[in-house]
């Protein structure tokens, strides 16, 4: 008797199991990591379902490779920024930093402006944008201030064909 119901447990453990399995989360190697939106967390992990296609290929790449076939971004950033593009996305990991820092700069008016905010993300001992925000804009509420601006470089890039 007791052998024969450890067996349909054993049965019965592996019949309900196996969908349970089956639903289990897969990676998607073409798109983002499971249970996250499209953004991911990637740097500049702003952008939206539908400008992510439009983007995804150059505002991950580096700025130069951007800012050499796009004038309007370039316009752009020089506009936030007061500097011409090239300098001022130099040492970003990719366009979509570049534009958010430009925009956190621009938006709380940073002490010390956007080479302030620029040091502190960029280089050796970099920290997160929502990071540098709470050292030299201690009163914003850096993580709204900081996904305000990822949204505002989203749009940019996709607005300009990046």
């Amino acid at each position: 008797m007791k052998h024969s119901t450890l067996i349909l447990v054993a049965a019965m453990a592996l019949v309900l199991g196996t969908p349970a399995f089956a639903q289990r989360s897969h990676p998607n190697p073409g798109g983002p990591p499971a249970g996250r939106g499209p953004g991911g967390d990637s740097g500049m992990n702003g952008s939206h379902a539908s400008g992510a296609a439009a983007h995804s290929d150059v505002s991950h790449g580096p700025p130069s490779d951007v800012l050499s076939h796009n004038t309007a971004i370039a316009g752009n950033i020089q506009t936030l920024t007061g500097q011409d593009a090239k300098t001022a996305c130099n040492g970003f990991k990719n366009i979509g930093q570049c534009v958010a820092a430009a925009h956190v700069a621009k938006n709380l008016d940073i002490p010390g402006g956007f080479d302030a905010l620029k040091a502190k993300v960029t280089g050796s001992g970099a920290v997160s944008l929502g990071k540098a925000i709470e050292e030299l804009a201690p009163k914003a509420d850096a993580k709204a201030e900081a996904k305000k601006a990822k949204k505002q470089a989203s749009d940019d890039l996709d607005h300009t064909g990046s």
